[in-house]
């Protein structure tokens, strides 16, 4: 579980004993907005019965834009949580990582 700070975009996590401060949070609840909104259009497209073929190209915008948001993610927990981890020597970091990449790429 995550427990919000009072500055945008820090949370303290349970797993680790510092503060995430990530320069991306915006920008990723920003890009979760459109891609929640675009999904929304995807389920009116079905409901309204338009073509397949239309419907599985906006899934795959989804998808992509899935895919931008996990990056950025990727990359803000790697250049913040990740090298904090190396410098602590915390190997559960690494591994929940490893196991969140595993997940991701499935």
């Amino acid at each position: 579980m995550m427990e919000e700070e009072k500055n945008e975009g820090s949370v303290l996590s349970e797993h680790h004993e510092h503060l995430h401060s990530h320069a991306h949070t915006q920008d990723v609840k920003n890009r979760l907005s459109r891609a929640i909104g675009h999904l929304e259009s995807v389920k009116k497209m079905v409901e309204d019965g338009r073509d397949c073929s239309e419907v599985l190209v906006q899934l795959a915008a989804v998808r992509a834009a899935l895919g931008s948001v996990s990056r950025i993610i990727l990359k803000d927990h790697i250049e913040h949580c990740i090298v904090h981890a190396v410098e602590e020597n915390d190997m559960e970091a690494i591994s929940e990582l490893e196991n969140a990449i595993d997940k991701l790429l499935k």
